[in-house]
């Protein structure tokens, strides 16, 4: 992952030349092909260092969700530990195998009501060690109690959840509905019930600006909403700063936090900045899916992307991919479609988008298009991608263009699907 590419490697900024070296680089193998562009990734990772100004990164394993590229990313200085997403995958990666040292600093980023990996976790003091839970809720230690007593277990990590939502004065609820802990005194009193309780302790404080990290700011061809979205970010920026502080000195009173989280990709900058918090977590920009396009701030690379064939002409100006339909997460809506990158003057059509087995593309391009020609999309959210696939072509530099340097399996590749 080392060192940061030099300008004259960032070839992704000409498409032209871009995307016709990996079709070529590529050629032999058959699709749906999923690529990591390294040169890409360490271009996104080491940006992504820069934008947060020295804070430590702890990697959102959801937006990767390769475990290769997670054992690559935290050797990087400036990277530490994981987000998990689920219980069962912390579990997985603080365990390791012969292939993949164990990750000694998991916090699952959602509490979880999983008995099998509360059992598992609550039995083993290695990994009672390296494993931290997410709370919000008494009754979220209950499960946990119930499930396997005090009494009979290893003492289990905690970190606090504050709500980092921003309450609107006209405009409701902006952001996700995560924590019910908005206030800090809501949460210090949570701290208060759990600092004597036996079985627990608590070691980090997570608040995480989804309305920030994960919105964009300059949505192409929707000026008036971008405007609304810069307005919004900024107050909640500025309501944020200053309840997050107050949270974190309220928990500090009390206990001694081994961290406060804060996050991610879109809002590096000023997560950076907070002096409350103490690590970011991001993982979106190291793939850098489309979504982060529409950001003003930065510009992944697209170190992540996906090929499909041409296998029909039901017209002379159509053409149909097999394959296509990988929509993301999130509000339906076109913005989570794959986005075409290559050829380009290609679109999808209306009545059809991206189909389950087939996806019509129309436009010049189309045309010029034959049977098995491939055409290179990027999902919309980073890591799903890794759900679609068993590995990704891992693609480097070489004399006069690229080559594949060998492959490296998803999660789903291992045999892993989380969630």
């Amino acid at each position: 992952m080392t060192p940061a590419p030099r300008g004259g490697e960032e070839v992704w900024k000409t498409p032209e030349i871009f995307w016709p070296q990996l079709s070529a680089a590529t050629d032999r193998l058959d699709t749906p092909l999923a690529v990591i562009h390294l040169p890409a990734l360490r271009h996104n990772a080491h940006d992504m260092l820069r934008r947060a100004g020295g804070k430590p990164i702890r990697v959102a394993s959801k937006s990767v969700r390769v475990r290769s590229v997670l054992d690559g990313v935290l050797e990087l200085p400036g990277y530490s530990g994981v987000l998990a997403y689920t219980l069962p995958e912390a579990l997985w990666l603080a365990e390791g195998d012969s292939a993949h040292s164990p990750i000694e600093d998991v916090v699952v980023g959602y509490p979880t009501a999983d008995r099998e990996g509360i059992q598992r976790l609550a039995g083993s003091a290695e990994l009672a060690d390296r494993v931290t839970l997410m709370i919000d809720s008494l009754a979220q230690l209950d499960f946990i109690d119930s499930i396997v007593p005090s009494s009979r277990r290893e003492t289990i990590r905690v970190c606090l959840e504050l709500d980092a939502s921003w309450k609107a004065p006209l405009l409701g609820h902006i952001g996700v509905f995560r924590s019910p802990l908005h206030e800090p005194r809501g949460l210090r009193e949570m701290a208060e019930q759990i600092i004597h309780r036996p079985g627990f302790k608590i070691v980090g404080l997570m608040g995480y600006e989804a309305q920030i990290a994960g919105q964009g700011d300059n949505s192409p061809g929707r000026p008036l909403r971008s405007i609304v979205v810069r307005w919004m970010q900024q107050k909640s920026r500025e309501e944020l700063l200053a309840r997050r502080a107050e949270a974190v000195a309220e928990v500090r009173e009390l206990i001694d936090l081994e961290f406060v989280n804060g996050g991610g990709t879109g809002s590096l900058e000023f997560t950076g900045g907070d002096p409350s918090v103490t690590e970011i977590a991001a993982g979106s920009g190291l793939f850098g899916g489309h979504l982060f396009d529409t950001y003003r701030g930065f510009t992944p690379a697209p170190a992540a992307s996906f090929a499909l064939s041409v296998v029909r002409h039901p017209n002379g100006k159509t053409v149909t991919l097999l394959g296509g339909g990988w929509v993301a997460s999130g509000p339906p809506g076109v913005d989570r479609l794959p986005r075409i990158e290559w050829p380009v003057g290609l679109s999808m059509v209306p009545r059809e988008m991206a189909g389950e087995v087939q996806s019509p593309l129309v436009g010049e391009s189309a045309h010029a298009l034959s049977m098995g020609d491939r055409v290179w999309l990027r999902h919309t959210k980073s890591g799903e991608l890794s759900e679609h696939v068993n590995e990704f072509q891992v693609v480097e530099a070489a004399s006069g263009g690229m080559r594949v340097a060998g492959a490296v399996p998803s999660y789903r590749g291992e045999g892993k699907v989380f969630l």
